[in-house]
Formats: structure tokens, sequence, C-alpha cells
């Protein structure tokens, strides 16, 4: 989950290594430091906060080298702090690490240390692995290399290690195991990094790894993808690519005027997918509410058992796997650790696999055995947005692809609902062109302690996400319930100061979120309602509505979150929050 970077070669390495810390902050931001060797002496700076703390502190300092490493941080052992920072000294001084990752079994590791007179200034596993390798390097008389490799023999855990030597100013030693790096090649320099937001600035060609053989890659991304382009936030840039986004994750593949969808790794795969007697969908955070849609999707429209599973539960619980059964695994980053322990258990017995994900080549990609991506272009926000609605459309073609091929859907019911689906980018754009209800909204309740978020059928996920949304950008508690499970417990909240809000568009459940929402007025809640446009119920209900475009009930996912992630970023505004920064959060969530 931390953010990773290294230079050497031939430029001035600090200024590459702090900017690309600060494009991976959204990994992690509670601290962060650099490495460097210059002439012959090994410096670390380090500090507890943001990169720009880092950067205010070595104002002044002679920065001046041609290797560096870097980091920023998502506390695991020991709390943010400067002496928790990384990178990390040896005990002798010579040797600096840096590390993203966790080291399972680093206090027994620690104890033998400690017992051989090592000493510890942090409190972080990363100290006591480097310690680890310095012990052996001294006692077998080993290369650092070898020290290294020795060293992870021993270890269990996930990793990506930068390693320097003040005595060899011409190496950085890199190693990973379950956690993301990227390796840029320059001409006569390497970039390393947890992605490719710090490199694609100085080359496109990077080092990719295919059953042990290295080989050069070209990476498909451009600078501007990653810069805020005028937007406040990234945040904001991101709700409002979405038109782009979706547009981009169905061209290719939904093609309107033939009436087909063309995806390679179900057209491939379609017996498996239509044939397996039960779906098993394993996610997290929001990815798993868009494994949510897609299990109302895929038995409503392909008639097929889906059982959609937090993948931090479904590892360790010995789920009951048959050969045959299909594991769809979503996940932004494609790096998300428990996702990945999830799908090697479930390869093992049989399973056959399914990704979705955004990032090209990453683990899931790699170790499933077909998918498709999202194409949403690098998200920076923590909080997910436009990774989100790829991923719904991906979902949404995958299901109307397997429909079709098993006859479980009629022609005409497929047709209207590609129709739909096409409609999508148009109708997003719609919503996008005018927010300042939705502004206005946010500024009358960002002083409210708690929220509650209801919808039925497609929109109970939809209020699941909204409720994750303003929890993780506005630090306001927030639950999202089905509007019938209210009655059963949730209501007992419900005052005069509790706003309610209703994800009601126009679908089979109308009438009974309407009476639902009847009762929350009858209690004096606030309601504030996501409706269809051209609504004229819910506006004499509500104290407040966001409208959206009239869609399909099984497309209406696509469209009626938007408002709800308008809404969460005016609140968090509003509430001077860094929204693209939320306390304690990371993007890429890669230990477990």
């Amino acid at each position: 989950m931390c953010g990773i970077v290294g230079y050497i070669g031939h430029r001035e390495a600090y200024p590459i290594v702090l900017k690309g810390l600060k494009r991976l902050e959204y990994r992690g931001y509670d601290s962060t430091g650099v490495a460097i060797i210059q002439d012959g002496d090994l410096q670390v700076h380090k500090k507890k906060g943001k990169v720009v703390e880092l950067e205010e502190a070595v104002v002044g300092k002679n920065m001046h080298s041609t290797i560096c490493i870097g980091h920023t941080r998502w506390a695991t052992h020991g709390e943010p702090s400067d002496r928790n920072a990384h990178p990390h000294l040896s005990n002798n001084g010579r040797l600096a690490m840096l590390h993203n990752g966790i080291i399972e079994n680093y206090a027994q590791i620690k104890q033998e240390l400690t017992n051989k007179g090592y000493t510890f200034k942090s409190d972080t596993d990363t100290e006591v692995l480097l310690n680890f390798i310095q012990d052996i390097q001294d006692n077998n008389k080993s290369t650092l290399e070898e020290a290294l490799r020795i060293a992870l023999k021993r270890i269990v855990g996930a990793y990506c290690i930068l390693l320097i030597d003040q005595d060899d100013p011409e190496t950085i030693i890199a190693a990973r195991k379950g956690s993301p790096l990227v390796i840029g090649i320059g001409k006569g320099e390497h970039f390393l990094a947890s992605d490719a937001s710090p490199i694609i600035e100085y080359t496109k060609e990077v080092l990719g790894n295919e059953k042990q053989t290295p080989f050069i890659q070209k990476l498909d991304m451009e600078l501007a993808a990653i810069e805020k382009g005028g937007y406040e936030h990234f945040m904001l840039k991101e709700i409002f690519e979405q038109p782009d986004t979706i547009f981009d994750c169905l061209r290719g593949r939904l093609l309107h005027e033939q009436q087909q969808i063309v995806m390679a790794g179900v057209d491939n795969h379609i017996e498996a997918l239509t044939k397996a007697s039960r779906i098993l969908i394993v996610a997290c955070g929001t990815s798993w509410h868009a494994g949510l849609v897609a299990e109302y999707m895929i038995e409503e429209l392909c008639r097929i058992p889906v059982e959609v599973e937090y993948a931090s539960e479904f590892r360790y619980r010995n789920p009951v796997i048959h050969a045959g059964d299909v594991i769809i695994a979503i996940s932004q980053s494609g790096e998300t650790a428990d996702t990945l322990v999830a799908l090697e258990s479930a390869k093992e017995k049989g399973a056959f696999i399914f990704g979705v994900v955004n990032a090209v080549g990453s683990s899931i990609a790699r170790l499933s055995h077909a998918g498709a991506y999202t194409h949403a272009g690098p998200e920076i926000g923590v909080a997910s947005t436009k990774a989100f609605t790829g991923q719904l459309a991906v979902l949404t073609m995958m299901a109307l692809k397997m429909a079709k091929a098993k006859g479980s859907i009629s022609d005409e019911r497929y047709s209207h609902l590609v129709n739909e689906l096409a409609s999508v980018p148009k109708k997003v754009k719609e919503i996008l062109a005018d927010t300042s209800k939705i502004e206005s909204i946010a500024q009358q309740y960002k002083g409210a302690s708690d929220f509650l978020y209801l919808g039925r059928g497609y929109n109970f996920p939809i209020a699941l996400e909204g409720a994750l949304k303003l929890k993780e950008i506005t630090y306001i508690h927030a639950e999202g319930y089905p509007a019938a499970e209210m009655k059963h417990g949730p209501i007992a909240l419900v005052d005069e100061n509790l706003p309610v809000v209703f994800v009601a568009t126009k679908d089979m459940y109308y009438d009974k979120v309407v009476s639902n929402i009847q009762e929350i007025k009858a209690r004096k809640g606030q309601v504030i309602a996501v409706a269809t446009l051209g609504d004229t119920v819910l506006p004499t209900m509500s104290d407040n509505i966001m409208f959206v475009p009239d869609i399909d009930e099984v497309i209406a996912p696509l469209l009626s979150v938007i408002p709800l992630q308008l809404l969460s970023y005016y609140v968090g505004t509003y509430k001077g929050i860094d929204v693209d920064k939320p306390r304690n959060l990371a993007k890429s969530v890669t230990v477990e």
C-alpha cells in the first residue's frame, strides 16, 4: 500500500524521486523519506506527514546525487512518526532500505537479532528485515544481493524492497513478492516505482516479466492522465471523466449498431461461463459493491446462482470450491492482497478465474484464466469513482453477453438493454452538466454526524457505495441498508436531525420505496432522494432531490451512483478535508 520510487542514472536523482512520491501519495501519506548516496556518504531524510513536509525539511541541504530511493507510507507496523518512516538504516549504517508489504514473522527474527546485540530505532518490520540482511552478510561474507536472497527465503509475507549500499553508489537492489513494482528503462538510467505514474514522464519502456523471463514493453499511459488538468482535486476530475471512461470501456466491445458485444475474454471461454453451476464474485470495498450489482444482473439475465464474497473472509473460511465453479475477481488495482490469495486457493481447487481489473499486467490479471480490463485510466483519488463505473460497465456487458449466448434473455430485452447501455456516457454527461443543486445539498448537511442510505434491488448496492464514499472522504458515520430492512432496526435512528438518502429511481420497487420514504417523513427524518428525471411524486415528499435521466433499472446503477459521488465530494470539501488523501486510507491495499 505504500509508494516506492527509485532512480539511478546520470540525472539529479532527488528531484525525480520527490516528484514521483507526490504522484504516489494516493498509496499512503502518513510519512515519507528518501535515501541518497553522496561521495560515499549514505544520507537518510524522513519526516512524518505528506511529501511536501519532507520537501520543506530538506530545503538548504545538499541533495545532489545520481542515486536515490524514496518512500511514502501507509502505516502497518508502528504509528506514523519520523522514526517509523522509511527508508531505514542498518545497525552498521551502511545499508538503507524501504519496503511495501508486511513481514509476518518479523517478531521471531527480531528476537533472534536482539539476542545477538542488534538494536532497533523503529517499530517496523522493515528495520528487522534490513538488520537480518546485514547479519547474514556479515556472518557469511556474502554480497549484498546474496544476503538478500538468503534472507527472503526465511521471510513469510509480501514485499517490495529497494536496497542501497553506501559502498556501491551505482546499484539499487530490488525484490518483490505479491507487491507491485514497475522498472523503467532509459538511456543509461533506470526508474523504479510502485506503479507507472512516476515513470512515464521519462520513459515508456518498462521491464515486464512472464514466467521469469524479462522483456521490455511499452507503457500505454499519458502524463496528462495523472495531472489534475485544472480541477481542484483528482477526485473531482475523475468524477467528471466518467462520460469518457465509460465510453472507453464500451468502445470496441459494445457494437451498438450491430447489436453485438465483443469481449475476447468472454468469447473464448463462453462455455465455462454459461455452463457454470454457480458463480462466486470475490472483491473488497467498492469492488465488492460492483460485485453485488453483478449478482443481481447475472441471476436475472443469465439464471445462474451467484454468491458475492468479501475476499478477506473468503480466503480464511475454507470455502467449498468445485472444479468448474467460476470465480469473478474484481479489483481496481489488480494487486489487492486478500483477493489475490483467495484466487490462488480457488485456482488450485480447479475453479475458472475471470479477472475484472483496471491495471494492465497486474497480479490478478496474470493469475486469471481470462478477464476484461475496465480501461478507466489511472485513478489517483483514493476514493474510487471512475474505476467503479468502469467495473459496472464491464460486468453489464459480460452479463448481457452470457445471457445472449445462454438463450436466457429475449432478443427484444437484449436489444433494449444494449441500447440503454450505449446511452450511458451521454446521460452521465447530462448529470454532470449542472452540479449546483448537489453542491447546495452538501453545504446544507455538512454538519451532520450520521447519514442513512437506503435502496432496493439494483439500487441497494448503490446505497452501500454512497455510504462508503461519505465515510471515506467526509469522516461522517454512514450506513447503507436495503430499504425494506429499515423497519428491522435502523428506523430507531430516525429523528429530525438524521439525513436519509434514498436511491429511488423508477424501477419495479419504486412504489415500495415511496412507502419507505413516507415512513421516514412520519418520523421527521430529512429525506434526500436520487430520483428519475420527470418524477412528480418524490419532489413532494423529499427535503432535497437529485435527478438522473430515465434508464432501465438494470443499467440504473451507472447513473444513480454519480450524484452520490458528488455529494460526498462536496461535503468533504466543505469540511476542509483533503478528499484525495483521506486519513488512514490508501488506494491499493497490498497487505492483508
